[in-house]
């Protein structure tokens, strides 16, 4: 009974903080900071690499329109290599209390 609450719990601060993803266009995927609660209908993170014109796209994207070159991801903040934001320690937390729990 004990792991369902803490389930349920975990599923709760989860959904709370809903997708964020980083969003921009730039040239450099690493200047990529400004972040974007994404509506309810887009459910992926994408990057969109532009081949030419040393470009990248980000932002958030339906897992229908993730194809070919659109590199799609689930997740807050998936869409780069570094996960920081208010979701990310609220699961930290829901991790913490978890484990006091078992």
């Amino acid at each position: 009974m004990k792991l369902f609450g803490a389930l349920v719990l975990f599923m709760t601060l989860s959904a709370a903080c809903g997708l964020r993803c980083y969003t921009c266009t730039a040239t450099d995927p690493k200047s990529c900071t400004d972040t974007k609660s994404c509506p309810v209908l887009f459910n992926r993170c994408f990057s969109l690499k532009i081949d030419g014109y040393n470009m990248v796209t980000k932002g958030c994207q339906h897992s229908i329109t993730c194809v070919a070159a659109i590199a799609c991801c689930e997740g807050s903040l998936c869409n780069s290599a570094i996960p920081t934001a208010p979701c990310a320690i609220l699961l930290l937390v829901s991790s913490a209390v978890i484990m006091l729990f078992l």
